[in-house]
């Protein structure tokens, strides 16, 4: 359950040493909702804490705003849910919960609604790759 890999490698993993695939199925998707929470706090502590250094501030905030600029038109819109959905179900690397959760902190989602997509997103890639039905 790395960040890179997520349920994506555990799952291949799982196949890897046999594992029964239902099992692996709810443990590595179980495991990867009950983390978003904690991402979300997570991201909110490290931040505030770190917004005290001036280098970080110049820098994080600059990318932050300049990111937020460019997606801005699209949020609030009805593509927000489904983007964010898509983004942590489709199974290809470096996407996942721990990006939707960026994502969803980056531009300041509302957080029930992201914790929905995500959560869904997170089942949604689960099915996929327990099915063998993967993009990479």
């Amino acid at each position: 359950m790395l960040p890179v890999s997520e349920l994506r490698g555990a799952i291949v993993y799982s196949k890897l040493i046999g594992m029964n695939q239902f099992v692996s199925f709810l443990l590595a998707t179980g495991t990867n909702i009950v983390i978003v929470p904690f991402l979300f706090l997570f991201l909110e502590f490290v931040h505030d804490h770190l917004t005290k250094y001036k280098v970080y501030r110049k820098v994080i905030e600059f990318q932050i705003k300049r990111t937020r600029r460019k997606i801005e038109k699209h949020i609030g819109t009805k593509w927000e849910f489904p983007a964010l959905y898509l983004l942590v179900a489709i199974p290809l690397p470096f996407t996942g919960a721990y990006t939707g959760v960026l994502a969803a902190w980056l531009f300041k989602l509302n957080r029930k609604k992201s914790l929905k997509a995500i959560i869904l997103g997170i089942i949604t890639a689960g099915i996929l790759m327990s099915s063998g039905l993967t993009l990479f």
